[in-house]
């Protein structure tokens, strides 16, 4: 068996409102960030539109500092298509590199090469035209940015 292909699928950019809530100290370490999507967008070859306000991410900072992503949000598709996309993954890197990312500053970036971010995205959506995102696995590369986060899917064929 030969190793599995990937095939771009879309880019989804989201803006997360400010501030994220903490629930620090958590009896089983770390802490709990709460980030409300405010808005997005999403293309790709086969699929366009937005990213519905509402969703939000919660993720685990563990206390190696290791954030272990969950996401939850509605895209709608430009033919009016509603799509919800649950997200799982995790974002770590050296601590003087976490520090940046979580003070990044309108025009800042910091590489993606310097930090992992990797997620396996679910799709749920009515049969039709894009009922393929419920029948594969995807994987997601991600960069942060000041204003929210920069994921790109592929398909695993």
């Amino acid at each position: 068996m030969k190793a599995p292909e990937l095939e771009f699928a879309m880019q989804v950019t989201l803006r997360l409102k400010k501030p994220r809530l903490e629930v620090p100290d958590l009896p089983v370490g770390g802490s709990r960030l709460g980030v409300a999507v405010e808005s997005g967008r999403f293309e790709g070859p086969n699929i366009r539109g937005e990213v519905i306000p509402g969703g939000g991410e919660w993720p685990h900072v563990r206390t190696d500092g290791v954030f272990c992503f969950d996401a939850r949000y509605h895209m709608r598709e430009e033919d009016g298509t509603l799509i919800y996309l649950q997200n799982r993954g995790y974002r770590h890197a050296s601590p003087e590199v976490m520090e940046r990312l979580y003070a990044l500053r309108p025009g800042d970036l910091v590489d993606p090469s310097e930090y992992y971010f990797r997620c396996t995205p679910t799709f749920e959506t009515a049969p039709g035209k894009h009922d393929w995102l419920s029948r594969h696995v995807f994987i997601g590369m991600g960069e942060r940015m000041e204003e929210g986060n920069r994921i790109t899917y592929y398909k695993v064929l």
